[in-house]
């Protein structure tokens, strides 16, 4: 049987016309789900170095680098790679590159020969050992010579290990610490992770926490779930934390409702950490700000009152933000490596932040906010909460996070005390970090003891100034 011809498919298309266009439409959501699983140029990746040692935010483009000890190397082969990749940095006649490396059978079987023999194996200990820097024959001219020869770094970790006096007198454990630590230094592995809201999140507080404003994953994760942030919700938001807030709340939101970020000074509070999640424009149109004075109706005196501290306390933020810088320490948290001008092209056309129409603002100005969330604790946040709560619908949630309990108790006593809320409480989010190793599996040594406070509740009607 012949295959059809073009003019036969021309027919059918004439004669099933919306049989053709589904398959396009199937076909283009294939493309779009593929693209959001590979890296392509433009986007922010999150660069784990030798796992979890040093953590970069990175934009792909072919100028791109990355510092690696003392050199650059390009990030030109991440773009297109999937997310979840895993490279290795080595030298060439070039300088530094980054290679590829793909999972094998060998690496998998390697591991239970390992677990095999660690069972038959009499029990040993390092307490014969000595350390007095004897025990290792490669001197540094013998591995600059293997370099030069073009060893890879895996092979001279190899080397390093076949030349120690010691390596085979050592617990199995202890053979694994000193593998993985020559091969940071000879051998680092960069893996590529995708930006999300979590990934996010502990980066920033484990690198540069001040700029979040001290805001831990789970605290985060509480303040969604308090403010019963759902999809189709409008969110009225109050985020000095970078834009993570918003961020996140977009995420969940998923394209769906609005995400409002209120201006509450002369100056729009920074949305940097917005662009490091990639959102699509469908996303970043429902990211808009508003000033508080075009949600309020006809102010009053006391009303004008209230306005007045708001914007002191906006004041305020403004003069305390200072540029934070994102290098410390051998530490980098740099949210884009590239510093050519042709990353501009990349850009998308529609930028997360802008202003809302005036139809969105009429809208909120009849129903009101389903849900509220207050992360500024740089801020007064009675001020700032006597000032929104008007603005919400009945019934409404509201979260509010602080770094401290005591402004949480004063506004928690002041919504009482005016009647505008109901079932209110302080919750403390609490978080233990485990290493999970075969037979030492314990709570880290080193993990954050403090995650701030989040104050929630519900919004009551016929509060004082209540407008819907």
């Amino acid at each position: 049987m012949f295959p059809p011809t073009s003019n036969h498919n021309q027919k059918l298309k004439n004669k099933y016309p919306r049989h053709f266009k589904k398959k396009k439409k199937k076909e283009m959501s294939k493309d779009i789900n593929q693209s959001c699983r590979t890296t392509w140029e433009g986007c922010s990746v999150l660069l784990d170095i030798n796992d979890g040692e040093r953590l970069v935010f990175a934009r792909l483009s072919p100028a791109a680098t990355l510092k690696v000890g003392k050199k650059n190397c390009s990030l030109q082969p991440i773009i297109g790679c999937p997310f979840g990749s895993l490279f290795s940095v080595e030298s060439g006649k070039d300088g530094m590159y980054l290679s590829r490396v793909l999972p094998t059978d060998d690496e998998s079987n390697a591991v239970h020969k390992e677990e095999e023999e660690e069972t038959g194996e009499e029990l040993r200990d390092n307490r014969a050992l000595v350390d007095n820097n004897t025990a290792q024959s490669l001197t540094g001219e013998d591995i600059d010579e293997l370099r030069r020869q073009g060893a890879t770094g895996d092979q001279i970790v190899e080397a390093l290990i076949a030349n120690s006096a010691t390596f085979d007198k050592k617990t199995s454990f202890s053979q694994e610490k000193y593998r993985l630590r020559k091969q940071k230094k000879y051998a680092p592995r960069v893996l590529v992770r995708r930006p999300f809201v979590r990934s996010i999140s502990d980066t920033y507080f484990k690198k540069n926490p001040t700029k979040i404003g001290y805001l831990r994953a789970d605290s985060l994760s509480l303040l969604l779930s308090m403010a019963n942030i759902t999809a189709h919700s409008d969110v009225l938001l109050v985020d000095t934390a970078g834009g993570l807030v918003t961020g996140a709340v977009a995420e969940r939101l998923g394209g769906t409702g609005h995400v409002c970020n209120m201006i509450l000074g002369d100056k729009p509070h920074p949305m940097d950490i917005v662009r490091i999640f990639n959102f699509n424009d469908d996303i970043c149109k429902r990211i808009v700000r508003c000033r508080l004075n075009d949600l309020l109706p006809a102010q009053d005196s006391n009303s004008e009152q209230v306005q007045e501290q708001v914007n002191d306390v906006a004041n305020e933020l403004d003069s305390m933000k200072e540029d934070i810088p994102l290098e410390e320490n051998g530490t980098s948290l740099d949210t884009s490596i590239s510093k050519t001008p042709n990353d501009t092209r990349a850009c998308k056309s529609i930028q997360a932040g802008e202003k809302a129409s005036q139809e969105l603002i009429n809208s909120w100005k009849q129903k009101g906010f389903p849900s509220l969330i207050i992360a500024a604790p740089e801020a007064d946040v009675w001020t700032i909460t006597q000032k929104l709560m008007p603005l919400l619908s009945h019934s409404a949630s509201f979260a509010i996070y602080h770094q401290y309990v005591q402004p949480l108790a004063t506004c928690m006593h002041n919504l009482q005390k005016e009647k505008m809320a109901i079932g209110m409480q302080i919750l403390e989010p609490w978080l233990r970090e485990y290493q999970v190793l075969p037979s030492r599996t314990h709570p880290r040594m080193q993990m954050s003891a403090f995650g701030g406070y989040v104050l929630c509740g519900t919004k009551i009607w016929g509060s004082e100034g209540d407008s819907h």
